[in-house]
């Protein structure tokens, strides 16, 4: 996908030669504070096994920008997932996590765009997809208002096991 930072694409994860990349950024504190998985390996590694090993209904990625690892991402069936009971769910709404993982990429208004180009690419691709949701936690402002300037509207607060959501928004033009 084309962006103003670059060549923006995802890929599937490979625990084999990723793992020590993504435990790296799990255990930023920054990070820690929302996906609470830092550790040792073997904790990234649940985590993604669980996606991995599960019916596809999410799919860990890596995000790439100009070839460059620049985050973790989750996309998933949000209808089909613990989520949908928390909201009024469509049939074939996608849900997104991100994390920007370098420190250094956070707080320059690239999650924002990067969010934007994944939206449209989301609604483009799949026609029975009427919205994109996320659920980020409200007290990541930055987080939310990275949804906010990537086209998302707030829909409501939910609380969610573990903490009280923002539910994000992106619904298909027209």
């Amino acid at each position: 996908m084309p962006t103003a930072a670059g060549e923006f694409r995802l890929r599937p994860v490979r625990p084999a030669t990723d793992l020590a990349l993504l435990t790296r950024w799990m255990n930023d504190p920054a990070v820690d504070a929302y996906w609470e998985l830092a550790g040792p390996p073997a904790t990234t590694a649940r985590h993604l096994r669980a996606q991995l090993d599960g019916d596809g209904r999410s799919v860990p990625c890596l995000g790439l920008l100009d070839g460059v690892p620049i985050g973790y991402w989750e996309v998933y069936r949000a209808d089909l997932d613990p989520l949908a009971l928390h909201y009024p769910a469509r049939p074939h709404d996608t849900g997104v996590h991100l994390l920007l993982g370098p420190a250094e990429a956070r707080g320059r208004g690239l999650g924002s765009l990067l969010l934007a180009a994944l939206a449209d690419r989301i609604l483009a691709r799949r026609p029975a997809c009427e919205q994109v949701v996320a659920e980020p936690d409200l007290r990541n402002t930055p987080s939310v208002r990275a949804f906010h300037r990537a086209g998302f509207d707030q829909a409501a607060e939910l609380r969610l096991p573990g903490k009280r959501a923002a539910l994000m928004v992106r619904r298909r033009a027209g």
